[in-house]
């Protein structure tokens, strides 16, 4: 399986995407949202749906041709509680989390994002300190945030943002540095593919607790005395895993 990797940088995703209010996407909007970020082909969505039909469903997704491919099979199947859009999440998202109903979003999936390695490709990664806040922001108490990867020097930085907040915490008995199962009912497909290459998955779950997020300059500030405490995986060879 070999990721198709987009550069988000380039002029062409930084152009802000308005995206439709909930009421617009789902036959029944007052539906607690989960909304997935990177949902690439979609068929973990898909199935979610089926499998959750009391909840709606939002994949983003910044491959245009993976959102339109996803979109025909909603579409196949008539499914009213699910949808899928193009944007860039770093861009378009945040506006709109700020604009949801309040409560109405209870999940956040960040599952398997492309693995932007080097020091100077770290603007590229998915879950920036602004995306983080906004997200928190629109999280209530108690709802879930639930991020994974095959890749150490992925997960970590995206624990150290989250972390970095002082906005989540992990439920009391999870098992620490990482999850052993999934908490959800649907694999992605690439983590069925990891998995049976009998490589690792490192997952975490987390709860919004009840702190407000901070200033995006205290956030980053936190992060930085992180990453000078510990170097960051990325910049470890050792902790790099290959895609298949």
């Amino acid at each position: 399986m070999v990721r198709q990797h987009v550069n988000p940088l380039s002029r062409f995703y930084q152009l802000p995407r308005p995206l439709p209010a909930p009421a617009e996407l789902f036959a029944r909007a007052e539906l607690p949202l989960h909304l997935d970020i990177g949902a690439a082909r979609g068929r973990f969505l898909l199935a979610m749906a089926q499998g959750e039909p009391d909840w709606n469903h939002l994949g983003l997704e910044i491959r245009r041709p993976l959102v339109d491919a996803a979109e025909a099979d909603r579409q196949a199947l008539q499914l009213n509680n699910l949808h899928y859009l193009f944007c860039n999440a770093n861009i378009s998202l945040e506006g709109w989390l700020a604009a949801l109903p309040p409560g109405l979003l209870q999940r956040v999936t960040i599952q398997f994002p492309d693995p932007w390695f080097k020091k100077k490709h770290h603007k590229r990664r998915v879950l920036q300190p602004e995306l983080l806040l906004a997200i928190a922001a629109a999280l209530a108490q108690g709802t879930a945030l639930f991020v994974q990867s095959d890749v150490l020097a992925v997960i970590e930085p995206m624990l150290a943002v989250i972390e970095a907040s002082g906005c989540f915490e992990r439920p009391d008995g999870d098992a620490r540095p990482w999850r052993a199962a999934n908490p959800l009912p649907v694999p992605t497909e690439r983590e069925r593919h990891v998995l049976a290459q009998g490589l690792p998955v490192y997952r975490v779950l987390y709860r919004r607790n009840g702190l407000p997020p901070p200033p995006v300059a205290l956030l980053e500030q936190r992060l930085g005395e992180t990453l000078e405490q510990s170097p960051e995986a990325a910049d470890n060879p050792a902790n790099r895993q290959v895609s298949p």
